[in-house]
């Protein structure tokens, strides 16, 4: 049937929706290959991560008609987004005996991200045609939205990884401070997607590239934490 969505379709959309956090997955584990992270708990994260998306949809559906002034809409869908991969790296790999050391905590943070990524990615993409203005599309995606699922999420795991070794009471205050944080750069990111012109844009772009340099640099200083 004309305009129907083929198993081709999905199969590239699958693809071009999944590769780019595979890619970025690979990069990432790599700042903790000194002592890598059992790869069944990565799998797990990332697929838990990829079905997040169900419930952070149904989540957003639910308070788009509760509420009607439009920067706190902004607001309140990048925070069920945050919420939705921090609980899926908590309840997954945060909770286990391999979270020992203050670098797993972006690395699971990052791992969950990425799979959310993917599965919003796929839903994106998916269309009853898929051409090379998808694949351009999805570059986009690899750029922009992929990139700051990584960095917001890599926020939160560095606010954690920060206080691994404080007590507990420091440690919820950092999940606290970490979820608004990343809640408000995301919300920074969508306001100017959706309101700015082709500069503010390449701007943004230019700052994700940025963050993501910063982020190396503090995951070497993570790296270096004692007890």
């Amino acid at each position: 049937m004309a305009g129907s969505i083929t198993a081709d379709n999905v199969f590239w959309s699958l693809l071009a929706g999944i590769l780019p956090a595979l890619f970025w997955l690979w990069f990432w584990l790599r700042e903790d290959k000194r002592s890598p992270e059992p790869r069944g708990i990565i799998l797990a994260t990332f697929l838990a991560g990829m079905f997040s998306v169900f419930p952070t949809y149904i989540a957003q559906q639910a308070v788009t008609g509760n509420i009607d002034y439009e920067y706190l809409l902004i607001f309140v869908w990048p925070f069920t987004e945050e919420i939705a991969k921090y609980l899926t790296a908590y309840f997954i790999a945060l909770r286990t005996k391999y979270f020992d050391e203050p670098i797993d905590a972006i690395i699971y943070l990052i791992t969950a991200a990425l799979g959310f990524a993917a599965a919003e990615n796929f839903f994106f993409l998916v269309k009853p045609t898929f051409s090379v203005l998808s694949l351009i599309t999805a570059n986009m995606r690899f750029i922009g939205a992929t990139l700051l699922h990584l960095l917001t999420s890599a926020t939160i795991g560095s606010f954690i990884a920060l206080n691994f070794y404080k007590d507990k009471t420091h440690r919820k205050i950092a999940v606290i401070l970490g979820l608004l944080t990343a809640t408000v750069l995301h919300s920074l990111f969508n306001i100017f997607i959706i309101k700015g012109s082709g500069e503010n844009i390449f701007l943004v772009f230019s700052i994700l590239w940025m963050l993501t340099i910063a982020l190396l640099v503090l995951c070497e200083k993570v790296k270096s934490l004692k007890k």
